[in-house]
């Protein structure tokens, strides 16, 4: 037991709560005690301390201890509630637990009794806590991949999200351009959970990241013995993706051999697997990426014409964050939610100092950039809001530039 835990201790018999508080002072436990159920529904749901147990008395005037467990449950979910009563009736513990209570203890519980009581209940809240921020992750985690709840106040965004329900509804190939950390990936996750194919495989490919010698296995399988080192038969990409929804990411940086197969699952809608006799049939959708200019690849014989207009048939230009200045504050507070519940730091909001520097950045690296340097400060905060100092020195004394 360590003295920093949160413990109330609520009696109105003031000689047992010294009792109870003498055995908890003997495992290094200092409780804070309230003399009434009303003093403790003040304490509970005052709301400046979030309490890890509630020692609670059952038998009390004016608020029993039921009337507490029942008030103050809901505000407190994290908190572990343990009855103490000096009645044993079957029909009270049922009633407790019903309620909400994790534990029972008869006056006078003796201090063996009432410290494994105390370990189970920390065990208990420090459960419920884990369970509602891991509730709270996926919550975030699954908002963020709905176009209605992506951050849109900026006039650009909103007609992006309308156009890109739009391509959400069919299985038109979408090609997603703009600058990198602008959130290509996130809109292709976004656009593929607002689909039919939602529930159906969605496999993503960083095609600038396969090796060279690798890239054709990976995409598109191969046959067991069909090259050295091919020791099993390997799905690729395609195959698993199959009756879903493929992202290729960093298109641009396919090679050009490769280029030619991928045209051919476009044309055809199967692909052939390395050392294979036959071709497969695959029923994939196609959402690409790139942050290069693929008319500029075509012009220099990078990026074949016939992939291009396969692959861009519905073009979704995402902006830098610079030309959406409106977005900037929801991104970061969404931001600063999702990391302090990763972190498990409870971060409330940003002064309106730091507020400033981040609406005066220009932000080069975007949203990705952003997000990066909201973790930094979340980890540095030492307040409930963070600070400009929290934030590197050169978005602090970052000047923009005069237009010419």
């Amino acid at each position: 037991m360590t003295d920093d835990l949160k413990i109330l201790l609520v009696d109105d018999d003031p000689v047992h709560a010294r009792l109870v508080e003498g055995q908890l002072k003997a495992i290094n436990i200092k409780p804070k005690i309230a003399k009434s159920g009303k003093e403790a529904l003040k304490i509970l749901l005052g709301g400046k301390i979030q309490y890890d147990v509630v020692l609670l008395d059952w038998v009390m005037p004016q608020k029993s201890g039921l009337d507490v467990l029942r008030e103050a449950r809901a505000d407190c979910p994290d908190t572990s509630f343990i009855i103490l009563t000096a009645n044993s009736s079957i029909n009270n513990v049922v009633e407790a637990m019903q309620n909400g209570a994790c534990d029972f203890l008869i006056k006078p519980a003796s201090p063996e009794r009432l410290q494994i009581a105390m370990e189970n209940a920390l065990k208990v809240s420090k459960l419920q806590h884990e369970v509602a921020r891991l509730k709270q992750q996926v919550k975030h985690s699954k908002a963020s991949f709905e176009l209605d709840n992506m951050v849109a106040e900026s006039p650009v965004m909103r007609k992006i999200l309308k156009l890109a329900g739009r391509a959400a509804q069919s299985n038109i190939p979408v090609l997603i351009d703009g600058e990198s950390g602008t959130g290509k990936e996130l809109m292709a996750r976004a656009i593929r959970a607002n689909s039919v194919r939602k529930d159906a495989p969605f496999v993503t490919v960083n095609c600038g990241a396969i090796p060279a010698n690798l890239v054709e296995s990976t995409l598109f399988g191969h046959e067991k013995g069909s090259f050295t080192g091919a020791t099993d038969k390997h799905l690729g990409k395609f195959q698993e993706a199959d009756g879903g929804t493929i992202f290729l990411d960093e298109i641009g940086e396919l090679p050009l051999d490769m280029q030619v197969k991928l045209l051919r699952v476009l044309q055809e809608g199967e692909v052939d697997p390395i050392g294979a006799k036959r071709p497969v049939k695959v029923n994939v959708r196609v959402l690409s990426a790139t942050n290069r200019d693929l008319f500029d690849m075509i012009k220099t014989g990078d990026f074949r014409e016939d992939l291009f207009y396969r692959l861009n048939v519905f073009q979704l230009t995402l902006p830098p964050l610079r030309d959406r200045k409106e977005d900037l504050k929801h991104l970061a507070y969404n931001f600063l939610e999702k990391i302090s519940i990763e972190e498990e730091k409870e971060i409330k909001g940003i002064t309106p100092a730091a507020e400033k520097i981040i609406m005066n950045y220009e932000w080069p690296g975007n949203i990705r950039q952003l997000e990066n340097i909201i973790f930094r400060a979340v980890v540095l905060a030492d307040h409930d809001l963070l600070q400009v100092e929290d934030f590197p020195c050169h978005i602090i004394g970052y000047k923009k530039k005069k237009s010419a």
